[in-house]
């Protein structure tokens, strides 16, 4: 799991190796200083000794200095290392999610895929960053801090040895009981930005209902658990800062009592004992020594919270695509003709239940299809087979008389124009949104997909025509509006196979039969699959297909169905009777 991550350094390798090369030296930097200030005051203080005096003093402030411009660097480079990681990781991962099929986003919610994108990314930086320095510094200060107290004094250091292994157990004891509620709240915080996302995205329907206080406690809710799961577990980490300034007092403490007894006995003389140098020096180190291992507990922490976001970043990077482009592709679709020879779907290879049942079509290039059904009778599912935003799962569907698993994903999906049932226009100008289906487009070639779609009058009547900017979700306009411009998008791609889910529900009967009737004399040889709930938008199709539960229970033409399929009069003579009335 780390090795994998760890790739995500790439060009920051350099930086990464350098901030604990500087780290090293600034640490050297600072155990040094205790010695000096030990000879400062055992042979220039107390002996008088000027010379001793300004010689020390001089490689004080050097060591000083040095141990300044270290730590600038040291900080540098691990500033540039860890953003650089965390800005390839998040390329990384966002590149993975959209090679994604259907089937890979449906194993993770839309929150959850943004959670590890920012918040799981962020820990993961501030960990790596802690990694490299403080990581580095704690062991350089532990082992050159210890080694220097052992020179000075073996009787004393051992007192270090004593309270060590008090520390160590309590990280132990400590550390397991907090993995699970990290756990926890990770999964807490996918559901607060699910809340977050609903209201955000469905505010209009929240004010229209007038549900702003039923929102605020649902949010106020799953905040309070959020905050009671995150403040359990900093409960039980806050336990290791008592426990380590225990263990500095008492190391303190003894070191204090026994130094003195040494400096006493020794009658201030080096060769016999401990000088007062040495003892203010042996205090220093003590604070080094302590400091370390509490820095180093911290760094501990923060890698016992980064190992949830770690766990989750990884499963996103090696999440499998279920859909991938066979070798020797096929590079040209033919024809738009369409094949369903005894096909079935299932969402998930274990789900019992088939969303389609044993489906035989033949559709013919240039065909217009209309597809009538109730709601859950599997309609989306069906088209969706087509430009393989899901595989089937028995049997076998052709595009062009090809199997679609033989094809490239990315020249099928050029061939296959599909306007979703639910509309998604982007941030941006008419223009930008419109060239999603063919970058390359002219103005005159936009201007000619939309007066196809029927959406050129409503463009030219706004005051920047075509540059007119287009809010976030397409809030600025009409769900009609919405529809057309989808659809001329679609146009614009100049498919073999043209499907419209639901994609004129929004525009008034009239635009409707405008629309069609510019599809059959501007695009005669593309196939188009209509897929509808009003039966004046299908009944001119050369075919139409009835679905109910995932099963094709007739197909034929309007006057044929309307004689031997029962659902299709049932839906036809309701809507007459509506429109009667």
């Amino acid at each position: 799991m780390i090795r994998r991550l760890a790739r995500c350094i790439r060009e920051y390798k350099w930086a990464a190796m350098l901030s604990p090369l500087c780290m090293v030296g600034e640490v050297a930097m600072e155990v040094t200083i205790p010695l000096v200030m030990a000879d400062l005051y055992d042979y220039g203080v107390c002996m008088q000794d000027m010379n001793i005096v300004i010689t020390r003093a001089i490689q004080l402030v050097l060591c000083a200095i040095a141990s300044l411009l270290f730590g600038v660097a040291s900080a540098t480079f691990a500033a540039k290392a860890a953003t650089g990681f965390a800005k390839n990781l998040r390329h990384d991962m966002f590149y993975r999610v959209q090679k994604f099929s259907f089937s890979n986003i449906d194993k993770f919610s839309s929150s959850s895929i943004v959670t590890r994108l920012t918040s799981d990314v962020a820990n993961l930086q501030m960990t790596f960053q802690m990694m490299i320095r403080m990581t580095i510094r704690c062991t350089m200060m532990l082992v050159l801090a210890l080694t220097m107290a052992l020179q000075l004094s073996t009787k004393l250091s051992t007192i270090y040895l004593q309270v060590m292994p008090v520390l160590i157990l309590a990280l132990v004891c400590l550390t397991p009981m907090v993995f699970k509620i990290f756990d926890r709240g990770f999964k807490m915080m996918d559901g607060m930005n699910n809340v977050v996302q609903e209201n955000v995205h469905g505010i209009r329907v929240v004010k229209s209902f007038v549900r702003e206080k039923k929102e605020t406690d649902k949010f106020t809710a799953i905040s309070a658990a959020l905050a009671k799961n995150f403040s359990k577990a900093e409960k039980i980490l806050s336990l290791n800062s008592p426990i380590m300034m225990m263990c500095v007092y008492a190391c303190m403490l003894s070191i204090s009592w026994v130094g003195a007894q040494m400096v006493v006995a020794s009658g201030n003389n080096p060769d016999m004992g401990l000088t007062t140098g040495q003892l203010s020096s042996m205090f220093t180190y003590t604070t080094q020594i302590l400091m370390g291992l509490m820095n180093m507990s911290m760094v501990f922490v923060m890698m016992i919270m980064s190992r949830t976001p770690l766990r989750r970043c990884y499963e996103i990077l090696t999440e499998e695509p279920d859909l991938n482009s066979p070798e020797n592709a096929v590079t040209e679709v033919a024809d738009g003709s369409i094949d369903f020879e005894n096909v079935s779907f299932r969402y998930s290879a274990t789900a019992k239940h088939r969303a389609l049942k044993e489906v035989d079509l033949h559709i013919s290039s240039g065909a217009t299809v209309g597809i009538l059904g109730s709601t859950g009778s599997s309609k989306s599912t069906l088209v969706q087979l087509i430009p393989r935003l899901y595989d089937v799962s028995e049997g076998t569907l052709k595009v062009g008389g090809v199997d679609v698993k033989d094809y490239d994903l990315e020249v099928l999906r050029d061939n296959v124009a599909m306007v979703l049932q639910k509309n998604v226009l982007f941030s941006g100008t008419i223009k930008e949104n419109l060239r999603w289906g063919n970058p390359d487009a002219t103005d005159e070639e936009l201007i000619a997909a939309c007066k196809l779609a029927c959406a050129h009058d409503f463009i030219d009547s706004f005051p920047d025509k075509y540059d007119t900017y287009i809010e976030q979700g397409g809030t600025n306009v009409s769900g009609g509006q919405k529809q057309r411009l989808c659809i001329a998008r679609a146009l614009l791609k100049k498919p073999k196979i043209l499907i419209l889910d639901d994609s004129t529900s929004a525009v008034d009967t009239r635009t409707d039969a405008l629309i069609r009737q510019a599809f059959a004399q501007e695009i005669p040889g593309t196939t188009k699959l209509i897929i509808a709930q009003r039966v004046s938008s299908v009944q001119d199709a050369d075919m139409i297909i009835v679905l109910d539960n995932g099963q094709v229970v007739a197909q034929g033409n309007h006057e044929q169905l309307l004689q031997t399929c029962s659902i299709y009069q049932e839906v036809f003579h309701s809507q007459q009777k509506g429109g009667d009335e």
